[in-house]
């Protein structure tokens, strides 16, 4: 198969990793691809929301599946337009992508269904907010913008002055743009958090291998809230019985719930759960694979990828046996310093080979550029070391090593991952 993967982070470089492995695979296309994606695929320079250039361009190329990536291209409609012009693609329809572009319809959702979440509100007026929260009077509490804001658009406030400065930064000053015209107030819930990824064709679920995202900047759980630090697979606290619960109360039930609304979600639906003394609860849908939790799922995944894919597409998962190998799995994610603000470009990365890859280990490249033949950053999460071993502590020893080897300036990373609850 001629496949095009959409995107230019790490997620996509797993993605891409993973299909090179299948003998199935003819061609990769990568749009628009990075520094470290070009060593396994051919990057063209189309942007990830340009709809009518990957339409163009799959045409023109006879690419026979398109993989797209990132919630953006998947909210704006990609797969409709794919299918429409009779191209195969994995990830849902815009009609079932909104399960993660609305905050307001997955908490409606799941409210609907019985489906176990926070409690919450929903508000379009800042002064409403504003009042409830004081009214309510209870801290901490998380306030959400509606729609997308690059995994950003979350602010847990510990007090009312916090919260009141949340509502005027999303509603106010519109930080997160459009997302921020409604927002939902939810109620703070405590336990580990776990993320499990699952693959469905609308009609059968599959989960993946449970995986932990670190998303504060700083080591012990501090600093801002970032698009992920670093993970590991599989996750500590999520054990059998947890996993036959979820599947029972959130996983089919969700599947089933798009079902009878009439959008009926195709593709990788990626569930944030939060293990409360009351159970497992939904934190967040994502309506695609997550960046980093592919970077550790992805590697442990035996079956062919492509076998995957064409079952999802075919709604022919039920026929399929998904096989995991059991080896532990970690990522150090390597971030510019600065990160997840402001932040230099354009810095030389040494240690890694011609390949950008480091001996021992995958390296996942996110935000990287190739300039003369040199990598140089390129982004705020510019690297995730990974590493696979019989033990988590192996894992993460060896992905250690190498993030050790390599170089940039002001090169950021947590020394903690799989060490913190």
């Amino acid at each position: 198969m001629n496949i095009l993967v959409i995107g230019s982070g790490g997620r996509e470089h797993a993605i891409i990793r993973k299909l090179k492995e299948s003998p199935k695979t003819e061609k990769l296309w990568c749009a628009s691809g990075n520094g470290g994606i070009a060593a396994d695929a051919e990057c063209v320079a189309i942007n990830a929301m340009d709809i009518d250039g990957v339409v163009d361009f799959a045409k023109k190329n006879a690419v026979d599946l398109v993989f797209v990536a990132p919630d953006d291209p998947l909210a704006a409609g990609m797969v409709d337009a794919l299918e429409k012009e009779g191209i195969r693609a994995f990830g849902p329809r815009a009609n079932a992508a909104i399960i993660e572009s609305s905050k307001v319809f997955s908490k409606n959702l799941m409210k609907k269904y019985g489906i176990p979440t926070a409690d919450y509100a929903v508000f379009s007026d800042p002064k409403e907010v504003v009042e409830y929260v004081e009214k309510r009077g209870k801290f901490p509490v998380v306030i959400k913008a509606d729609g997308l804001a690059l995994g950003k658009g979350v602010i847990i406030a510990q007090n009312f002055d916090e919260a009141k400065d949340a509502v005027h930064t999303i509603m106010e000053d519109k930080v997160f743009g459009a997302s921020g015209n409604n927002v939902v107030v939810e109620e703070f819930l405590t336990g580990p958090e776990v993320s499990v990824l699952a693959f469905t064709d609308g009609k059968t679920l599959r989960p993946m291998v449970s995986s932990k995202d670190h998303k504060r900047a700083l080591d012990g759980d501090k600093g801002l809230n970032t698009g992920g630090m670093g993970t590991i697979s599989p996750n500590p606290y999520y054990t059998n019985e947890i996993a036959d619960e979820c599947m029972k109360t959130i996983f089919l039930p969700t599947v089933k719930a798009m079902q009878a609304e009439g959008r009926p979600f195709k593709g990788c639906l990626y569930f944030g759960l939060m293990l409360t003394p009351d159970g497992p609860k939904v934190i967040e849908y994502n309506a695609r694979f997550g960046d980093p939790e592919t970077q550790v799922v992805l590697p442990r995944l035996k079956t062919d990828f492509v076998d995957v894919i064409n079952a999802v597409i075919d709604e022919k998962l039920d026929e399929l046996e998904i096989e995991w190998i059991p080896e532990a799995c970690a990522c150090v994610v390597m971030a510019s310093g600065g990160y997840p603000q402001s932040y230099p470009k354009g810095l030389e990365i040494t240690g890694l080979d011609e390949n950008g890859q480091a001996e021992g280990v995958t390296v996942y490249h996110a935000g990287t550029k190739l300039e003369n033949g040199k990598l140089l950053t390129n982004g705020g999460r510019v690297l995730g070391v990974t590493a696979t071993a019989k033990t988590l502590d192996e894992a993460l020893e060896r992905a250690y090593a190498a993030v050790e080897k390599i170089h940039f300036d002001g090169a950021h990373y947590r020394h903690d991952i799989g060490k913190t609850k």
